[in-house]
């Protein structure tokens, strides 16, 4: 058998950074509290025989949260060897709370004090020696983003854990406090092992009904111990739980006092910044500018020479790599003579002549062919069957390459959110959201399966599992899928170009608008479902540490990006691959009046199964202006998966292989709805805002834990989502003159009316849930 090594700590302080340095693997590192729900495992790096686990970051061990309730199991009943203690050293007195508990477990611990490149750079000075005497463990410096002392804290970690001492800490609490401790030690006796008596002690000591129902101890045992905390709180005249918190803290301030020496300095760097970015009135509005910046860099500056050549070398003709201007030139003379002679009347067989005559970019420089040219030139060598060509060229390069061909622009996006998640930033906007968030019955800790979402659904509907209260995690879940994902930036890409044409610097707004679309309607959702009775009730405690400011390393921006990435491609080469064979399979057969089968792309493609389908349905999206086949199938073609439906334009206009970013793919898309910009914002409303993709909906399946809300949750989704739709083509297109006053225009300003209605009611009045009942709603979000 191994040594098992257990990584336990606050959240914040370097454990999955860690446990990453330590074991080789690429786990997911966040700012915030509850990235990481589940244990995970894995093998040291230089000993295969040392088996390390990363625990959730809690800051104590009651059994009040999910993560806490992981972690604390794993302590107690998982049979660690050791358990490594990670303390943010910058933060001594907050994180030291936990490792005084971890202590009483009578484990083997080493604590690692980490963060000790940021202690020095303040100019703070920690007795190491002294620390590690009073908390009665080896005390090892380290810092985990840098990885300095992890070889001296596995060689430590591994020999506490071969003598199994458990801690010998000086540490005691004021003596009204220590009698009761000692006299329930006594009275547990042989009954708990006699490391871990202090820990059982405190927690009956402290009235914790988890602990009691464990140890099923007789009534008149039950009867001392309640005696003995009815002494202890008339005592100290505070309730048992809070004196004990307050003598740990005591103590933890001694230990503090003899073993830290702080600077003389002012203002840390991060206090400075805090001032601002963390303001009241500032806040928000940077927040607003900053991630304004990020989707424009990453829609309108990754649309320019990145993605193009992306384009052209996965699913195009080719990149001439070379020679690039002198080709350009004999491109534009060409045009010129072409555009000359239709000018001039030039018959059809003299405009084919001057087609020939296009400029070869082969013959200016090193010409490199694109994937898509390749495979065609292939299957036409191979002389593959039509129909098969088709399949291949028409069905999978178009629609898989118009998704692939998005990667360059994603790449931006993701590099920035992780460039602002590492340095600390976007934890500051889970606390500035926290206050927006709580004035319409919801916490930050909502936001922060939000900004998850802004990678991938599936991850952020499982990070709602840290929200205790069963209520806002439902509803949590509702509406966090509203921000738009990864898979769904082709989507805004697309829009963006079908609006803005060519004119893309005046239009620079609308991308970051649909953004900002999904935070503002999970805030109008949040407000209307918190005031219905299912939902209605008290929001649930926000406790969040802030991290330093500091510049992340480049290894974990490009880690954070490469799994997100790395997703993105799993499913291109997966579900998108299936979903384009299906989609061309219902485009290329149907009944054209001769019996059902192949038809002619150019002639009878609406007789196809597609088209069936999309007329079927089509009347449910005409008063959002897109009741045509074409921009329904698009819509449900959607629900697969969010990337299918730059897909599905790709092989309903033919250009797919052009991708979203391509001026042309900009006015096949446009051309779908009459060039309306109503309409084109309606359809990217709903696709925005209704249910999330299959993979989602199977994880809100999971985290709902009943068919009921499932069901409920798609349905409020999608109906919200054509809801803002039939708003956004209605009232918009009446205000831009595309739509005349009509029945459904009506219908939309009721629906205005009835969502004003519902935000501005008074918050209906609940009966307040007891510490049972959340209680039980915690361990309910656990399971």
């Amino acid at each position: 058998m191994g040594i098992r090594i257990a990584l336990a700590g606050n959240p914040n302080c370097g454990k999955t950074t860690m446990f990453n340095d330590l074991t080789g693997a690429n786990q997911y590192v966040g700012n915030w509290p509850g990235v990481t729900v589940e244990k995970k495992e894995g093998k040291y790096t230089r000993d295969k025989d040392v088996i390390i686990t990363d625990l959730p970051g809690v800051y104590s061990l009651s059994p009040y949260s999910p993560e806490e309730i992981v972690t604390r199991d794993y302590l107690l009943e998982g049979g660690p060897d050791v358990v490594i203690n990670l303390v943010d050293a910058t933060n001594l007195e907050r994180n030291l709370y936990l490792t005084t508990q971890v202590l009483d477990l009578g484990l083997p611990v080493v604590v690692a004090l980490n963060m000790m490149d940021l202690v020095r750079k303040n100019g703070d000075k920690i007795d190491v020696a002294k620390l590690s005497k009073r908390l009665g463990c080896p005390v090892v410096e380290t810092s985990a983003l840098k990885g300095q002392g992890m070889d001296e804290l596995i060689k430590t970690a591994v020999d506490a854990a071969k003598k199994k001492a458990a801690p010998t800490p000086d540490l005691r609490f004021v003596a009204e406090v220590e009698g009761p401790i000692k006299q329930i030690s006594d009275l547990l006796g042989s009954r708990v092992p006699a490391s871990t008596a202090r820990w059982y002690a405190i927690k009956l000591l402290e009235g914790e009904q988890r602990t009691i129902d464990s140890l099923k101890l007789p009534a008149a045992d039950l009867k001392t111990i309640d005696a003995a905390r009815e002494a202890m709180e008339n005592a100290l005249d505070d309730d048992a739980e809070s004196a004990i918190t307050v003598a740990r803290y005591d103590a933890i301030g001694d230990v503090v006092a003899e073993t830290v020496k702080k600077s003389a300095k002012g203002l840390s760097l991060t206090q400075k910044i805090d001032r601002v970015v963390t303001n009241r009135v500032l806040g928000l509005p940077i927040f607003i500018v900053v991630m304004a910046f990020v989707y424009w860099l990453a829609i309108s500056v990754g649309t320019g020479v990145v993605t193009d050549w992306a384009n052209d070398g996965i699913s195009g003709d080719g990149f001439l790599y070379t020679g690039g201007g002198a080709y350009e030139e004999a491109v534009g003379a060409w045009e010129e003579e072409v555009a000359a002679a239709e000018e001039a009347g030039a018959s059809e067989d003299e405009l084919a002549a001057l087609a020939e005559e296009e400029p070869d970019p082969a013959e200016f420089g090193l010409w490199i062919p694109g994937l898509g040219a390749i495979i065609g030139d292939a299957l036409e060598s191979a002389q593959v069957a039509d129909w098969m060509q088709s399949l291949v060229m028409d069905g999978i390069v178009a629609g898989v390459g118009a998704v692939i061909g998005f990667i360059p622009q994603m790449i931006i996006l993701f590099l920035l959110l992780a460039f602002l998640e590492g340095c600390g930033y976007l934890a500051r906007v889970a606390f500035i959201m926290d206050r927006i968030f709580r004035r319409f019955g919801l916490s930050g800790k909502s936001f922060i399966p939000m900004l998850v979402a802004s990678g991938c659904g599936v991850p952020a509907v499982m990070a709602t599992k840290t929200i205790e209260n069963e209520r806002d995690r439902r509803m949590t879940i509702m509406t966090t899928t509203m921000i738009p994902c990864g898979a769904k930036m082709p989507i805004i890409a697309l829009v963006f170009g079908a609006i803005a044409g060519g004119n893309t610097e005046e239009t620079w707004w609308i991308a970051p608008m649909f953004y900002f679309l999904g935070v503002i309607a999970i805030i109008i959702s949040g407000i209307m479902l918190k005031k219905t009775k299912m939902f209605a009730g008290e929001a649930s405690p926000f406790v969040m540490e802030l991290p330093s400011y500091h510049l992340p390393t480049v290894k974990s921006i490009l880690l954070s990006t490469w799994e997100r990435i790395k997703s993105y491609v799993v499913k291109a080469g997966t579900i998108i691959f299936l979903s384009t064979i299906v989609i061309w399979l219902l485009m290329n057969f149907g009944d054209a009046g001769e019996g059902f089968g192949l038809l002619d792309q150019e002639t009878e493609l609406q007789y196809s199964l597609m088209a069936g389908l999309g007329n079927a349905i089509g009347w449910i999206f005409a008063p959002l202006g897109f009741g045509d086949w074409q921009a329904t199938v698009t819509s449900i073609t959607g629900l697969v998966a969010k990337e299918n439906v730059v897909a599905t334009v790709g092989i309903l206009t033919s250009v797919g292989e052009l991708g979203e970013t391509d001026p042309d793919m900009w006015m096949a898309f446009a051309t779908m709805f009459g060039g309306s910009a109503a309409a084109i914002m309606a359809f990217c409303a709903f696709n925005l805002l209704c249910a999330p993709c299959f993979a989602a909906i199977g994880t809100i399946r999971r985290q709902m834990e009943s068919a009921k809300w499932t069901w409920f949750a798609i349905g409020y989704m999608t109906v919200f989502g054509w809801a803002v739709g039939l708003m956004f083509y209605q009232l918009g297109g009446l205000a831009l003159g595309e739509v005349s006053f009509n029945v459904w225009t009506v219908v939309a300003l009721a629906v205005l009316a009835g969502m004003l209605f519902q935000l501005f009611r008074p918050m209906p009045a609940v009966k307040k849930a007891g510490a049972s009942e959340e209680l039980e709603a915690g361990a309910g979000a656990a399971a």
